[in-house]
């Protein structure tokens, strides 16, 4: 009887502790990312640059010659309020054909998730100091008389402005600030993009696009021809890049 009962709990625990490797296996996964980029359906990689060929929603011709921009805190959410956030930044610099594409360091645990999110940008708590030095190497600061920090995005290029003439633009986007008082008065225009509700079962990969002729279009048409430079120190033009950021990503698939 004795020996039965040992080899019934052997058993047992041979199969728990089988599970319980089986389950530390599968648990936790890892994510990759890849971002594309778009023209209203058109890919736009960095051999489409320097070619005006593209016309915004005001119907003005343009070029693209830089584009970069940050994403930080992607974050998985469950509807039990479990959050994973998966530490770090990324500058994707599509000038250079830079972190399109990257692996997270981080895992999470398989499962439904009621939401995946990301911020364009640096919320408050990690826009300050300039003590990124790899981004400060970037040449990514912000002004200190424009509040300091980091910058959410550069899309630089050239347009044919309203004489016909080819003239450049500096789409560029950070925290908007008001200096025009006293005191300066700043607002919030990080973007959280959310990506809605996903199950993810095993190592996963987000296919993100971002429609480059989304920040010219809505709900702010862009004319080029007023707004085409010197867009920083600029504080409603911030606030419209924060609105017509909320449409520009979306997720294209998940492999």
């Amino acid at each position: 009887m004795k020996k039965t009962t040992a080899l019934i709990l052997l058993s047992i625990f041979t199969f728990l502790s089988c599970s319980e490797d089986v389950d530390d296996k599968v648990s936790q996964i890892s994510t990759a990312f890849n971002f594309s980029h778009t023209w209203d359906g058109t890919e736009v990689t960095n051999t489409n640059f320097n070619a005006i060929q593209y016309t915004n929603a005001n119907g003005e011709q343009l070029s693209i010659s830089k584009l970069r921009y940050l994403i930080s805190n992607i974050t998985f959410e469950k509807s039990t309020g479990e959050i994973y956030i998966l530490d770090g930044y990324h500058l994707i610099d599509v000038t250079n054909n830079e972190n399109l594409s990257f692996n997270s360091t981080s895992t999470i645990p398989a499962g439904q998730y009621s939401n995946v999110s990301f911020t364009f940008g640096f919320n408050n708590e990690d826009n300050y100091n300039n003590n990124y030095t790899d981004l400060n190497s970037a040449s990514w600061n912000v002004p200190e008389m424009l509040g300091g920090g980091y910058h959410y995005m550069q899309l630089e290029g050239k347009f044919i402005d309203n004489t016909s003439t080819e003239i450049g633009y500096a789409y560029h986007a950070i925290r908007a600030v008001d200096n025009s008082g006293v005191t300066p008065i700043f607002e919030d225009t990080f973007i959280e993009v959310n990506l809605g509700e996903i199950n993810i079962k095993d190592s996963t990969t987000f296919n993100i696009e971002m429609n480059i002729a989304e920040w010219f279009k809505r709900p702010n048409i862009w004319d080029l021809n007023v707004l085409n430079n010197m867009l920083m120190p600029n504080f409603d033009a911030q606030i419209m890049i924060f609105e017509n950021g909320q449409n520009v990503f979306n997720l294209k698939s998940i492999d």
